[in-house]
């Protein structure tokens, strides 16, 4: 009989950039393919419509992560600020419950960062800072 496995879990990720880690995130959002269809009627047929896949789109991923001491990811997004775009490969790599081993991983290619937001920071809050940074990329892979 075949082990029944749990689904993953969502809470726990890192961010490799050059395949060094970057630390462990708190949220990622927008990992998704969209490809647009082109529509055509076939000659000699107005009646059948068609369906061609056309460009593909990858939307921005979006990665919220606590406040540290790190510059890395600041620096990268400087350089593209002064026109030196550094295209890297970045994964974002799912773990298992324990940490231990990697369950998932997505490769995003030639990604550079595109925005970042700071924290929201209040006198009255004990909550974590949490910094966010949306990268754009040329292609995905699911590994």
């Amino acid at each position: 009989m075949a082990q029944q496995t749990d689904p993953y879990r969502s809470y726990n990720f890192k961010l490799e950039v050059g395949g060094v880690t970057q630390g462990h995130f708190t949220e990622c959002s927008g990992l998704s393919v969209n490809i647009d269809p082109i529509t055509y009627r076939e000659g000699g047929s107005q009646q059948i419509i068609r369906h061609l896949p056309g460009p593909v789109d990858y939307a921005a991923v979006t990665l919220k992560y606590g406040v540290s001491d790190s510059r890395e990811l600041w620096n990268w997004l400087m350089k593209t600020a002064a026109g030196e775009v550094e295209r890297r490969n970045v994964s974002v790599v799912m773990m298992d419950s324990q940490d231990a081993n990697e369950t998932m991983r997505w490769n995003l290619f030639d990604a550079w960062p595109s925005e970042w937001q700071g924290a929201a920071l209040g006198g009255s809050d004990n909550a974590l800072a949490i910094e966010s940074l949306t990268l754009v990329f040329d292609s995905l892979e699911r590994a």
